[in-house]
């Protein structure tokens, strides 16, 4: 998952992928670095989800932008219209249904 550093790469990012995940998080924050890896793992199923980390206290802009008051977040886009998004408690099991359904919907249109 590579990270970007400002507000206009990520949405950018999110504006010309088919099907991306943006994963917000903060450095003090334990949860987020335990869940990093777990999601990361979970993305190596779907090769054609682009995925991102933004650090939000090094992009503070990031919170308001996308209205996310807890990390960390997942949200996923598809070019640039929000899909699915859960913070603070972001369950695994309905973290992959949603990517199972948005990955097959875009993959075969």
């Amino acid at each position: 998952m590579n990270s970007l550093h400002s507000l206009e790469s990520v949405q950018s990012f999110i504006d010309h992928e088919r099907l991306s995940l943006v994963y917000i998080s903060q450095p003090n924050c334990s949860v987020c670095h335990s869940l990093k890896p777990q999601v990361e793992e979970l993305l190596e199923e779907y090769p054609s989800i682009s995925s991102i980390h933004v650090d939000a206290s090094e992009v503070p802009e990031v919170a308001g932008q996308f209205s996310v008051f807890s990390v960390p977040a997942v949200l996923v886009y598809s070019e640039g219209k929000e899909l699915f998004r859960k913070a603070r408690f972001v369950p695994l099991g309905e973290l992959n249904q949603q990517l199972v359904k948005y990955n097959h919907f875009i993959n075969e249109n």
